[in-house]
């Protein structure tokens, strides 16, 4: 189990999807227990609350105004920190790194770089399966407008077999268009395979091994000159992502044991989205915004790069799970012994909203999408698994990864349900003794201070997401600013509807060993894009 001199433990757990990768029938019931976890957590909550309302309306209804406390308190500090991330974030997307990078010292580099024009590598990989060629396009034109030399690219197309003859036709049309403005340019089609989840972690894995073998090594690029870059097929990063990543890279502690991570900002076609698909774009952006000043709570998530040596190391991504963009992460922390984390960039990437056909298509996709990306709960298992196992990792680590995880999946799951539904059960369920009681009378009353309180701090969102508006396309008059305005008259809808309910059906699905498969979100555009 040691890890030394930087190696990775390649112990099986490494490896694991589910429980149902265990052959020993004592290692499957332990990891199925860590699978309900979350499950049991959420829905004990719920049947408490429930019981307390009946059996104990006194303490349900301090355990109910102390919630709703808690929930302000926790808003207001997360307001805090989205402003200070924005302000960075505006700040970082004027400096010029390329001229930064310039006046480094590079002499005794750990990494050996003397030479960050002649050294560094960027490798970008593009999983896409039936995405549109414009949307594809998008992307790769927003490659070729960062600011950063294009001969240092060494961009991967990466489309499934299964997307059959249209899938490669619009590979063989991209590549053929921009293949010679990248120093290398590779199309490659990611084969079904027995075992995998038919998903990105497969084809992003498929894909740099590819490139290993007939490029990278090839040329004899050392490793740890190269920054990989993985993006969704509709990501379209800032024109300064490339410089600013290279100079963090040149610059940080540990270099190879971080992953970097940029600010998804779900704009792309932010103004064909119906009113709730943007409440749900600009949440998930701001969420993400905040976490990039809290680094030690920060996960990697989505489009994100990687020093190409630590994913050699680790085996590239695990093939065998939904959520690979965040198992990175603890594959990182259980493979180098909990020397692993993540670099905010504080510089952005655009990416889609979900836009479907119809309206109600539409909302489909976004339940589907966010039950997705709740049904990362199903990391809890293996990084609790892990740290079982993994006796050279901290027990404060442990403890404070168990605990902040945890507490983020009970919350998606709960919070919302318990702040606007549950709240009124000690009234409703306690009975005439509690019903003429001070506390019955004043329960409801507190419970709307404290919400019209936390909707104070919807209005910093809404400022926030005009700023963060691209430009209004021609189609769409003056007036459209309102609505962009009003829509968030729905975020109680949305944190409910598109919050708590996908939440649920995740953990519960997780709970009862109902494994999800890989869910693709759909790539409609219709005319309106958007390049930094």
């Amino acid at each position: 189990m040691s890890s030394i001199s930087g190696k990775i433990n390649k112990d099986f757990y490494l490896r694991v999807g589910s429980a149902r990768d265990f052959k020993n029938r004592k290692d499957y019931w332990l990891y199925r227990a860590l699978e309900m976890l979350p499950g049991i957590l959420m829905w004990s909550t719920f049947l408490g609350v429930v019981a307390a309302s009946l059996f104990f309306p006194f303490f349900a209804a301090i355990f109910i105004v102390l919630f709703d406390l808690y929930w302000l308190l926790k808003a207001v500090y997360f307001s805090l920190h989205l402003r200070t991330s924005f302000k960075k974030m505006r700040e970082y997307s004027v400096i010029d790194w390329l001229n930064k990078l310039d006046g480094l010292n590079l002499s005794g580099h750990e990494l050996g770089v003397r030479d960050w024009r002649k050294d560094m590598w960027h490798l970008v990989i593009i999983p896409y399966y039936k995405e549109g060629e414009d949307v594809i396009r998008n992307t790769i034109i927003g490659l070729l407008n960062t600011h950063y030399s294009k001969d240092r690219f060494i961009v991967v197309l990466s489309g499934e077999e299964r997307s059959g003859d249209k899938g490669k036709e619009i590979g063989q049309t991209v590549a053929q268009e921009f293949g010679s403005r990248f120093g290398k340019f590779f199309l490659t089609f990611h084969p079904d395979k027995a075992g995998e989840v038919a998903g990105k972690g497969a084809n992003e894995t498929w894909a740099a091994l590819q490139v290993k073998e007939k490029i990278i090594d090839p040329l004899k690029i050392p490793y740890e000159n190269i920054i990989v870059s993985v993006f969704d097929a509709d990501t379209v990063p800032a024109v300064n992502y490339f410089s600013r990543l290279t100079y963090v890279y040149l610059t940080t502690d540990k270099p190879l044991r971080k992953s970097y991570q940029p600010i998804p900002l779900f704009v792309n076609n932010i103004w064909e989205a119906p009113a709730l698909a943007r409440v749900i774009a600009f949440s998930s952006t701001f969420w993400h915004m905040m976490n990039q000043v809290r680094p030690e709570r920060l996960t990697s998530f989505s489009s994100q790069s990687f020093p190409f040596k630590a994913l050699v190391d680790l085996g590239f991504w695990q093939t065998n799970v939904v959520s690979e963009d965040s198992r990175i992460f603890w594959q990182g922390v259980l493979g180098f012994d909990g020397d692993w984390q993540v670099e905010p960039l504080l510089v952005p990437v655009s990416m889609d909203a979900n836009v479907a056909e119809s309206f109600w298509a539409t909302m489909k996709n976004l339940y589907l999408q966010q039950r997705r990306w709740a049904y990362g709960s199903e990391n809890i298992p293996y990084f609790l698994y892990g740290f079982l196992k993994n006796k050279n990792i901290s027990r404060r680590m442990k403890f404070y990864w168990v605990f902040n995880i945890l507490e983020s999946f009970w919350s998606w799951a709960t919070n919302s349900i318990i702040i606007f539904l549950m709240g009124w059960l000690p009234l409703l369920l306690g009975g005439k003794e509690f019903d003429v009681t001070i506390l019955a009378y004043n329960t409801p009353r507190f419970t709307r201070v404290i919400l019209t309180l936390a909707m104070f701090g919807i209005v910093s969102s809404v400022y926030l997401s005009l700023l963060l508006l691209p430009p209004r396309p021609v189609v769409y008059g003056r007036h459209k600013y309102l609505y962009m305005v009003a829509q968030w008259a729905l975020i109680p809808l949305t944190l409910i509807f598109f919050g708590s309910i996908p939440a649920i059906d995740a953990e519960t699905r997780l709970m009862f060993g109902k494994y999800l498969g890989f869910w693709p979100t759909p790539k409609i555009r219709k005319g309106v894009q958007k390049n930094f």
